[in-house]
């Protein structure tokens, strides 16, 4: 077969190959649930053997799809949204898209300057962590009438749709295992959490329980640190020191609640016979700890696959495919993980090794 001067595929050439109409290749890659299975794989087979690349921006220049996703994660420092992030993917890969990923560092600012970069480069969807973000972002998504999905925070007021956990209940479950284990000294380390929707509805779960068991902790039992191992290794250090210590530690995150094990260790402290510590999250990795760490699991695999389809859903609810207009609200549910960090609680001194 002769390519055009200059030697480059177009799609007029992959359907000759394929022996299908220029529309059926056209919407192998737009609609592939369209297509069946066999007439799709003709088509791939003709599109690596003429090496045929679309061309994306022209699409989006004459208002058609782009095929791609925008991602905005806080960060992609560690393994927090990893699971969530490879199932998503998956998800929305397996309807024709690209996901595209970039992350804010936790700076609201800095993230609507991301989502202008994303839909300027004609996105067909944009997908947030959480529901905090700055007016200026609602309003940008609203103008731009840009379908748009929160991952992991769930509520059932949400302003946009959202596919998550109920981050205060996992707050509730974690203090109240801790409560149920006898415990009342019991300190809470959690992240800051202005801008940050996850760790605020957690902590405010946590603080109702304890309230409610009149074991609200002295504001020197109550901490910050962020998402990272070796602040958070610091900041616990820190309140290990102090002349009267927890008999647990209620943690924001994994992260955080492996930088406490890894703080306790080094004042030879026991975990759990000397600290129970207490995670939220239960990322890869957490079961295998040395000792497994217990925590609240969040089923990260089914929220970044339902939020995948979802947002597909949504993609082509815009273009006419199906007409709802409402917003999408799905919530998972998170269960107890109960391992080998925390123990009942027993009559710890100040003066005990």
């Amino acid at each position: 077969m002769s390519l055009k001067q200059g030697g480059k595929a177009d799609i007029v050439d992959v359907a000759r190959r394929a022996g299908v109409s220029i529309s059926t290749v056209s919407r192998s890659f737009n609609h592939p649930n369209l297509v069946n299975l066999a007439t799709r794989k003709k088509i791939e087979k003709s599109v690596k053997a003429l090496g045929y690349i679309r061309n994306r921006a022209a699409q989006a220049m004459h208002g058609r799809r782009s095929g791609t996703i925008g991602l905005i994660v806080p960060t992609i420092d560690h393994a927090i949204f990893a699971e969530v992030i490879q199932s998503f993917s998956d998800a929305v890969d397996q309807a024709g898209f690209t996901l595209l990923i970039a992350s804010h560092g936790f700076d609201l600012e800095r993230e609507y300057a991301v989502l202008r970069k994303f839909l300027e480069h004609r996105v067909d969807g944009v997908a947030l962590i959480g529901l905090d973000h700055s007016e200026p972002t609602f309003q940008l998504l609203e103008q731009q009438a840009v379908p748009v999905i929160s991952i992991w925070n769930y509520e059932e007021d949400s302003r946009i749709s959202c596919v998550g956990a109920a981050n205060s209940e996992a707050g509730e479950m974690a203090a109240r295992h801790v409560l149920d284990l006898g415990h009342r000294r019991i300190a809470l380390v959690f992240p800051k959490t202005v801008g940050n929707d996850r760790a605020r509805g957690r902590l405010q779960g946590a603080l109702v329980q304890l309230r409610h068991q009149q074991a609200e902790p002295p504001e020197a039992w109550t901490i910050q640190a962020p998402y990272n191992i070796a602040e958070a290794k610091d900041a616990c250090g820190a309140l290990f020191d102090l002349p009267e210590r927890p008999t647990a530690l209620l943690c924001g995150n994994d992260v955080i609640a492996q930088g406490a094990i890894y703080a306790a260790f080094e004042r030879g402290l026991r975990v759990p016979e000397d600290l129970s510590i207490l995670g939220i999250g239960d990322f890869k990795g957490s079961k295998e700890m040395e000792p497994a760490l217990t925590t609240i699991h969040f089923p990260a695999e089914e929220i970044g696959g339902l939020a995948g389809r979802e947002m597909c859903g949504l993609i082509a609810q815009s273009e006419g495919v199906k007409a709802t207009g409402q917003l999408v609200r799905r919530k998972c549910q998170i269960s107890l993980a109960e391992r080998a960090t925390c123990l009942p609680a027993r009559d710890l001194r100040p003066s005990d090794p």
